[in-house]
């Protein structure tokens, strides 16, 4: 009978034993899949990061020439500027000399 016993025990203790080993190495599976997918979404995050820093230098380089635009547009020389342009105007001692239009 003790022998009945043992033999139970023994089948019982390999089973529970083969079923904990089991689950270990399911879990160690899923760690290693979840490590793969997360390094992966670490380098595509990596990625974006770069691509986002340098749309940043981008638009603070473009920041800074709007505001150097702005600046100038508030400047006599602006003015002067857009007004002999688009205006065609001139200070009081300049003379403007137009070439001769070509007759075909």
């Amino acid at each position: 009978m003790q022998n009945v016993r043992r033999r139970k025990t023994n089948r019982q203790s390999k089973m529970v034993l083969l079923l904990v080993f089991a689950v270990v190495i399911i879990v160690i599976i899923a760690c290693g899949a979840r490590s793969i997918s997360l390094n992966h979404q670490a380098k595509e995050l990596a990625i974006t990061e770069t691509q986002l820093e340098s749309e940043l230098k981008s638009e603070q380089i473009r920041t800074e020439n709007l505001e150097n635009r702005e600046k100038y547009m508030k400047t006599k020389k602006y003015i002067e500027d857009e007004a002999k342009n688009k205006l065609g105007l001139v200070n009081k001692d300049e003379y403007l000399i137009k070439p001769k239009e070509a007759d075909d």
